[in-house]
């Protein structure tokens, strides 16, 4: 590696990855930690519909400040 490189790489969640994303296009995000927001409880989709799948991973959520949109809850599906 050059010198200018680091030597280590830092290790992101989804949520500070999309925090830093928005950061980018002038949005304040603050990435949450997994499972401590009432949002993240609960069904994601609809279980009466066939093709809402069965399996939905929680990644996180994100508060978002400044704007009409409280928390950004971002999800799996698969």
């Amino acid at each position: 590696m050059h010198d200018s490189e680091p030597d280590t790489i830092p290790i992101k969640t989804k949520p500070e990855e999309f925090s830093d994303f928005l950061k980018e296009i002038g949005i304040t995000a603050q990435a949450k930690e997994i499972a401590t927001d009432e949002t993240e409880k609960g069904d994601y989709y609809s279980r009466y519909f066939s093709v809402t799948p069965r399996m939905v991973t929680n990644k996180g959520c994100l508060e978002v400040k400044g704007t009409n949109i409280d928390i950004i809850q971002i999800i799996q599906k698969g």
